[in-house]
C-alpha cells in the first residue's frame, strides 16, 4: 500500500473513492478530524462534493456534524448553499445545529433562502430553524428571499 498524505486524502473525498478512503482511515484515523489547506474537514468536503455515502461513512466513524471550515461554515450551510436536500435531511437527522452562524452571520436558512432551495427551507423550518436570525448586514432569511425575488420562500418564511 502506498503512503497517503492528507492532501491526497482530500482528493479521494472529492472523487468519491470510498474504498481508498476506508483503507486510508484504517491506517490514518486522525485524518477524520483534520482539515485541508482551506480549512475543510472531511465531512464538509464530502457534503460539499455531494458525496452522500461518504458523509454517512464519516458521521458513522465519529466526524463532528457541526465541524466548521475556516469561515465558520458547517456542512449544513454548505448543502443549503448547494441545494443538496437529501444531505440536508441527513445532517439534520444526525443532530446538525441548524442555527449556527458563520463569520458573516449567515445560517443554513439564510443560504437556502438566498439561493432559492425551497425544499431545504422547508426542512430547516420543520426542524425549528430561527427565521429571525440576522446576518452581519442585518438581513434575515426572509429579506434575502425578497432580494432574490422568490415569492415561494417569502411565503414560507412569512407564515
Amino acid at each position: 500500500m502506498r503512503a497517503i498524505y492528507k492532501m491526497d486524502f482530500f482528493a479521494l473525498i472529492r472523487e468519491g473513492k470510498s474504498g481508498e478512503i476506508e483503507e486510508t482511515l484504517s491506517t490514518n484515523p486522525e485524518f477524520l478530524h483534520q482539515k485541508d489547506h482551506r480549512g475543510f474537514p472531511p465531512v464538509i468536503m464530502a457534503t460539499y462534493s455531494g458525496q452522500e455515502h461518504l458523509t454517512q461513512f464519516f458521521l458513522e466513524r465519529g466526524a463532528d456534524v457541526n465541524a466548521t471550515d475556516a469561515s465558520g461554515n458547517t456542512a449544513l450551510m454548505g448543502v443549503a448553499f448547494k441545494g443538496y436536500d437529501k444531505l440536508a435531511a441527513k445532517l439534520i437527522n444526525k443532530g446538525a445545529d441548524i442555527d449556527t452562524q458563520n463569520s458573516l452571520g449567515a445560517t443554513a436558512l439564510i443560504y437556502a433562502s438566498t439561493f432559492g432551495h425551497v425544499s431545504i427551507v422547508k426542512l430547516l423550518l420543520e426542524a425549528g430553524a430561527d427565521r429571525k436570525i440576522k446576518d452581519q448586514q442585518g438581513n434575515t432569511a426572509l429579506q434575502h428571499a425578497q432580494f432574490q425575488g422568490n415569492p415561494e420562500i417569502e411565503q414560507l418564511l412569512s407564515d
